[in-house]
């Protein structure tokens, strides 16, 4: 199992022949209004990382980012991106408090969660209007 986070820009129009995600999976009867979305950034990675980000205080913003903004209808990367920085630069101050978080199968280490969260905080800085959709 694993954890999948996505990145969505709204764009204004799509050619005749694209459907954004909300489009394909959509199940209501075409009354509801969303804006057309662009994929922009997309990572996995393993749910045993999972104790390591919380111990770094990103698990929220990796895995659970709704959580963070109550009652908000959508989560832009500009709302965790802050959170994401403090996270990449606690990790990389102190890696032997955090490589004790890594499973004994190996299966998620250390320095998968770093370029993981070092890639993502740059999607989002690159992206700060980007709708932010985990699947866990």
């Amino acid at each position: 199992m694993s954890l999948d986070v996505h990145l969505y820009e709204p764009i204004a129009e799509l050619a005749p022949f694209e459907l954004c995600l909300e489009c394909i999976v959509s199940t209501d009867d075409g009354d509801t209004d969303h804006r057309h979305e662009n994929l922009v950034f997309t990572r996995n990675i393993t749910h045993n990382l999972g104790k390591m980000a919380d111990a770094a205080g990103i698990y929220e913003a990796c895995w659970r980012p709704e959580e963070l903004m109550g009652a908000a209808p959508r989560v832009c990367a500009r709302d965790i991106s802050e959170l994401l920085l403090k996270g990449l630069e606690m990790l990389r101050r102190d890696p032997e408090r955090f490589r004790k978080f890594e499973p004994e199968n190996q299966w998620g280490r250390y320095p998968d969660l770093v370029e993981f969260v070092g890639a993502y905080l740059k999607a989002c800085m690159a992206n700060p209007d980007a709708i932010v959709r985990v699947s866990r």
